[in-house]
């Protein structure tokens, strides 16, 4: 069985209220369509820095976040990681600011996930950094996973 890494955009969208942005409806709307889908049949993991991050915000909001996720295994911040995570910020790749963003990426490529699900397209799913980041990560001795939205997941038949 496949897994997939949940990085806190996905649970922001799932929960967000009606978008007025075109673009942002649609990410809700992919996003609910995959995890009520089933999230692909992945095994589904996150990390404490998911959580910490989907707890920030209006109280409420944050409760449907953290309550999504529950049940959905924790991936441990190892040593591996966190020199990972560095490393990545290090080189530029993930700027110090989204130190967060490099945990998502080292955790998931450290404990061998197949999929970072993100709708992260500024620091995670860049297309124009993503092949110097597999290669450093590659060079670290890690494979990066693959990283997409929910979208990219949905099969022909779950696209409304």
């Amino acid at each position: 069985m496949p897994s997939a890494y949940i990085e806190t955009t996905i649970p922001s969208y799932y929960t967000a209220r009606g978008a007025r942005s075109i673009l942002q409806a649609s990410r809700q709307l992919a996003t609910r369509e995959w995890w009520d889908g089933g999230c692909s049949g992945f095994k589904l993991f996150t990390s404490t820095e998911t959580l910490n991050e989907a707890r920030e915000g209006n109280p409420e909001m944050a409760a449907e976040r953290v309550n999504l996720l529950r049940g959905i295994a924790i991936l441990p911040v190892t040593v591996e990681a966190a020199a990972l995570a560095r490393l990545l910020v290090a080189s530029g790749l993930v700027p110090e600011i989204a130190s967060p963003d490099a945990v998502h990426i080292a955790l998931a490529s450290v404990h061998q996930i197949d999929f970072l699900v993100t709708w992260n397209f500024k620091h995670i799913a860049n297309p124009f950094i993503r092949e110097r980041m597999r290669w450093k990560i590659n060079e670290a001795g890690h494979r990066m996973p693959v990283m997409c939205s929910p979208e990219e997941l949905l099969s022909e038949d779950e696209i409304g």
